[in-house]
């Protein structure tokens, strides 16, 4: 099928796919003038991509023409969608139209509806942080499309360090690759070696906030800060963990025995987990796991309006430990 519609937030792993599709296409000599991209500012995008679609290739090979980061299938105008209605039934074989958006395609656009009949659709969403279990599954099938031989604790313990960072997660099996020089299985001592737990820390300041350990948990804010992690990753990790704990929690007290029925509402893809977790949250009540969320959505507003990272994680930190550790107010 000559027409791809990839989207999702994982930009790396898209980037991946895109290359992979445009040296399965382009005849390397060829290349400069059979490879068009185009951006999401240019006038007439779209129709211009339509246009390069249609023209034949010249030498080998076949035509890329890639519309990046495009909107049509959030907003699609009736003149161009009666467009895209008569062109993209007729692009030629020799040609391979690739779109790429970061946004969900809208299941209700008509434009999306026509892709759905004439693309093929890839989506490349990043995994959820708290989403352990699907971490560790992506990590041993990257690790074994690249030959990276990982005993099944080091698999575990890889995936705790990097979380869903699909660039760092190649990088750091690329270094484990030379490091093993063999096919000798790489095991936990190297991972511990090699790999810094910046996502690891993350969950385990989620722990520290839960204990209502407030000095544990600044030294580990401290520390993530110092790894350069993001601000805003570390928050996605701790709402992640504590909707996680709240939804156990929650649905434990209403009474609900079934494992499974319990983590399909916490989206867990294990529902063995749902044991641990309970014992997480055993001698927590209720109500201070409901509080925890809207600090932590305040804490996520805040630096996403410029506030001071490392100033306003310590102080919404210091309450969140407060929470749990019975010295804050009850709401």
């Amino acid at each position: 099928m000559p027409i791809y519609l990839f989207w999702g937030d994982d930009e790396y792993a898209m980037q991946q796919a895109v290359k992979d599709l445009r040296d399965r296409t382009l005849d390397p000599n060829w290349a400069s003038f059979n490879y068009d991209k185009i951006p999401p500012e240019q006038p007439d995008g779209v129709i211009q991509a339509l246009n390069q679609a249609m023209t034949p290739p010249f030498g080998m090979g076949q035509r890329l023409v890639w519309l990046a980061e495009t909107t049509l299938c959030q907003r699609c105008s009736e003149d161009l969608l009666a467009e895209l209605s008569r062109t993209l039934p007729d692009i030629p074989d020799s040609t391979v139209l690739l779109l790429t958006s970061s946004s969900k395609p809208d299941g209700r656009a008509k434009s999306t509806k026509l892709l759905q009949k004439h693309a093929e659709i890839r989506e490349f969403a990043a995994i959820a942080p708290w989403q352990t279990d699907q971490i560790v599954q992506r990590v041993r099938q990257v690790a074994q499309s690249t030959g990276v031989k990982l005993t099944p604790g080091a698999a575990q313990l890889l995936a705790e360090a990097i979380g869903n960072d699909t660039r760092r997660l190649h990088n750091e099996l690329e270094k484990l690759h030379l490091f093993a020089g063999s096919n000798k299985p790489i095991d936990e001592g190297a991972i511990a070696l090699l790999v810094s737990a910046s996502a690891q820390n993350s969950l385990k300041l989620a722990e520290a906030i839960r204990l209502g350990d407030t000095g544990r948990a600044i030294a580990l804010v401290a520390d993530l800060f110092a790894r350069n992690e993001p601000a805003l990753r570390i928050v996605a990790t701790l709402v992640g963990q504590f909707r996680t704990w709240l939804w156990v929690k929650l649905m434990t007290e209403s009474g609900e025995r079934d494992n499974a029925a319990i983590a399909r509402a916490a989206d867990i893809a294990n529902p063995k987990r749902i044991y641990f977790l309970q014992q997480d949250v055993r001698a927590i009540a209720l109500y201070r796991l409901q509080q925890s969320l809207p600090l932590l959505l305040q804490l996520e507003a805040g630096l996403k309006h410029g506030a001071d990272e490392r100033v306003l994680m310590q102080s919404k930190v210091i309450e969140l430990c407060q929470v749990f550790s019975g010295t804050g107010q009850r709401s």
